[in-house]
Formats: structure tokens, sequence, C-alpha cells
């Protein structure tokens, strides 16, 4: 038996959960912010339980080896997040749901991109600005949801948008800097050290 111990280099799960999130964030954004009719939920509610929900749940178990808790944590959370989203807006109710509840949901939704956010101050800057977009879109989608204005419900989906786009930038970044092998597109420096 060799004395020898053979280390497993882990790929980055980060560009598949982002790039899960980026893409159904858009989509059920377009539908938030007006640009879009909500008769394109049935393609948002499919790719929340596949791409959104599944992909992301997968890259946060992903982080596990790695020793990742904010990875873990955030894609596990927002994975299980679009399947409860996909899970209101399929199963059969007796009665429709009150959308000032789904409001309260968006609230705790809220709470908790925000203290995730304030573990972002230590990761590089492009993350950090995602959750300071991700906390501000769910506290204003919660606000149009239990005021019942629409126009501060279209605010939250615009701001969802430039939450995905960030998203997409840096998944795009990660893949990219990872296969060059180098800094490709640009990060960013965390606040705190």
């Amino acid at each position: 038996m060799s004395n020898e111990t053979s280390s497993i280099k882990f790929s980055n799960p980060a560009p598949l959960g982002l790039a899960g999130f980026a893409l159904t964030t858009t989509l059920l954004s377009l539908i938030n912010s007006g640009l879009v009719s909500g008769d394109g939920l049935p393609v948002v509610l499919a790719c929340a339980l596949a791409f959104g929900g599944t992909a992301q749940f997968f890259a946060g178990l992903c982080e596990l080896p790695r020793g990742n808790t904010f990875g873990f944590t955030a894609f596990v959370s927002y994975g299980a997040f679009w399947w409860s989203f996909a899970l209101i807006n399929l199963l059969p109710h007796g009665n429709p749901i009150p959308v000032a509840f789904v409001g309260w949901y968006l609230v705790a939704w809220g709470v908790f991109s925000f203290y995730m956010w304030i573990a972002t101050f230590r990761v590089p800057l492009v993350l950090w600005a995602i959750f300071l977009v991700l906390w501000i879109t769910f506290f204003l989608l919660a606000a149009g949801h239990i005021t019942g204005n629409a126009d501060i419900n279209h605010a939250g989906g615009f701001t969802g948008i430039l939450t995905a786009v960030l998203a997409f930038y840096l998944s795009a970044a990660e893949v990219i800097n990872d296969t060059f092998g180098r800094t490709v597109l640009w990060v960013g420096k965390p606040i705190a050290k």
C-alpha cells in the first residue's frame, strides 16, 4: 500500500448555481416588471423546478466538500426557494392564497438575503452587488404584494432583472477566468478584509 495521498481537485460549482439563479430570476422578473405578461408563468415554473431549483440545489451540495459554507447555504436555500415558488403556483388550492401573505413570504426571503449580503463583504465585489440588489428586490416585491401597489412590484421586477444580469456576469466570469487560467472578466476585491 502506498503512503502517497491523492488530492482531488473539485470543480467550482458556483457558475452552475449562479446561471440557474440568473436565468430563472430573469424570466420571473420580466413578468414582475410588467415587460411581459403573466401568461409566461408556466415557463418560469418549469425553469424554477429544473434549473433554478435543481441545478442550484446540486451546486450547493457540491460546495460541501469544498468547505464553502456560504456557497452551500446560498445555493441550497435559493434552490429550495425556486422549488417552493413553483409548488405555491402548481399545487391546487381550495381558496386563493392571499396576495399579502405572499408578501410576507417575500419579506422572509428578504431577511435571509439581507444577512447573506452581510457575509458578502468578504467575497468579490460582484457577488456583494448581487446580494445587495437581491435583498432590495425581495423587499420591493414584498411591499408591492402587501400594499397591492403594482408600481412597487414593477420596480422589484426591474431590480430583479439587474440582479440576474449581475449573476449571469459572475457566472460567466468564473467559467471564463477558470478556462483561461487568468482574469479575463473582473470580479472585484472584497469590501472588507
